[in-house]
């Protein structure tokens, strides 16, 4: 039963070129978002205390192709749409939250060289964001005092007004140096300086590598390191607010990548970074901020080398005796995705039918009880009822449009009974412990 909602086919090919990749579309999402429904209200209800001036904190935990990285892309365009500005970042062996190689700072160049907004959803927004700011200090300074955009006594007087307003990030740790470059940026802006700009962008981005680069250059006696990028974090949160956004809400995905690190005071160093980032949140430390980090069950809840095993941590985030599988607290850190139902799994491959029709110009060829078919073969896998996972009902499931559509004449039906792809089906069931894609 097909939804005839017309898609544009830039979006139609994303989509199906990217889940048959075994990634997340950074477009069109949508199109396909099916269930969460709880997991999305839990985390929209802390947007709302962002938007405030809170801070909050989550971990989506979920086995590799449950879905943790569609719900954080899915979060990622609420929450653009709500006027957030939005960084996000994959762990990685070069890229972790502590290192002594520049891995907590390569982390940091990650976040900021994503930094969308809904203008710039793909990305490196960071310098529209302070040229957008300052037009509207300039518009804002303009009207108050009844002078035109080309008056000479207006520069003075925005000046003023950008001082008083980044002021108060001066009491904040770094906030001087931070409010000093705001200065900086606005006087070779007005100055058509771009040099000049370019210079305090690469420092906000931290690709100076010594303080005397940043000295000569700047006049700035400080560098963005391993050690301090997270406090440059919440700088940035309050100085977005300050800039008309409504936060910022920061996306680390593949945890899994600490649990990975074979040194245990590496990995220590690492937990410890973590637990600071969750107290600053919880203490009112932080505001206008929010942080969501996501990994696999294992890389979570293993008191040997996972984020359990760091004791501190462990005692915050562990469940409660009354949670259960189908009694969720979705007020707690951690959230964990449970596997999409029979019945979600059904409307999923009906969308994505509609729209693979879409994207070849065809009329849909399976039917409703073709589709049911397959997910009844996807589900008598062994151990499908805690195991299956959308990426895998995906994977086979746009194989199967391909074929179909490139063969016309092929039956449906027997080719849904055919042992190659019920044994298909059964060996696609395991990921591996350490898959490299997560939808």
């Amino acid at each position: 039963m097909m939804n005839n909602t017309k898609i544009p086919k830039r979006i139609a090919s994303a989509i199906i070129n990217s889940l048959k990749g075994g990634v997340v579309p950074r477009i069109g999402l949508p199109y396909i978002t099916v269930g969460r429904d709880a997991e999305i209200n839990a985390l929209l209800h802390d947007i709302d205390i962002i938007a405030d001036g809170g801070a909050a904190f989550r971990f989506i935990v979920g086995r590799y192709g449950s879905g943790k990285s569609f719900l954080l892309q899915t979060i990622r365009n609420y929450v653009m749409d709500r006027n957030f500005v939005v960084a996000d970042a994959d762990l990685s062996p070069e890229r972790r939250l502590q290192g002594n190689k520049g891995q907590g700072l390569a982390t940091y160049k990650e976040l900021l060289q994503n930094m969308s907004t809904k203008t710039r959803p793909e990305g490196g927004a960071l310098s529209l964001i302070l040229d957008r700011w300052i037009s509207n200090v300039q518009t804002e300074t303009a009207l108050e005092n009844g002078l035109s955009g080309d008056d000479p006594k207006l520069g003075a007087l925005v000046e003023r007004k950008i001082l008083i307003i980044v002021g108060a990030l001066g009491e904040m740790v770094h906030g001087f140096d931070f409010s000093k470059l705001l200065i900086v940026y606005y006087r070779a802006l007005i100055n058509d300086d771009e040099e000049a700009k370019g210079r305090v962008i690469k420092w906000f981005r931290g690709e100076y590598a010594t303080k005397s680069e940043a000295k000569n250059e700047l006049g700035i006696n400080i560098i963005i390191t391993d050690d301090n990028w997270y406090e440059y974090i919440k700088l940035f949160a309050a100085f977005l607010k300050k800039a008309g956004y409504c936060g910022l809400l920061i996306l680390i995905d593949e945890l899994v990548n600490i649990y990975k690190i074979p040194n245990i005071i590496t990995r220590q160093y690492n937990y410890e970074k973590i637990l600071t980032m969750y107290n600053d949140t919880l203490q009112g430390k932080a505001k206008y901020l929010g942080i969501i980090m996501s990994g696999t069950p294992q890389c979570i809840e293993d008191s040997r080398r996972g984020l359990y095993s760091y004791e501190a941590l462990r005692s915050r985030l562990v469940e409660g005796r009354f949670g259960r599988n189908e009694v969720k607290d979705m007020l707690a850190p951690v959230i964990k995705l449970s596997p999409l139902t029979y019945e979600e799994m059904l409307v999923l491959i009906e969308k994505l039918a509609d729209i693979h029709a879409q994207l070849f110009d065809y009329s849909g060829t399976l039917s409703e009880e073709e589709l049911v078919a397959f997910i009844k073969i996807e589900f008598s896998r062994i151990g499908s009822d805690v195991n299956i996972t959308p990426r895998e009902v995906i994977r086979d499931f746009i194989e199967l449009l391909n074929i179909v559509y490139q063969n016309p004449k092929i039956k449906i039906e027997k080719l849904l009974a055919s042992d190659e792809f019920k044994f298909s089906s059964t060996q696609n069931s395991d990921d591996g412990e350490f898959a490299e894609f997560d939808i």
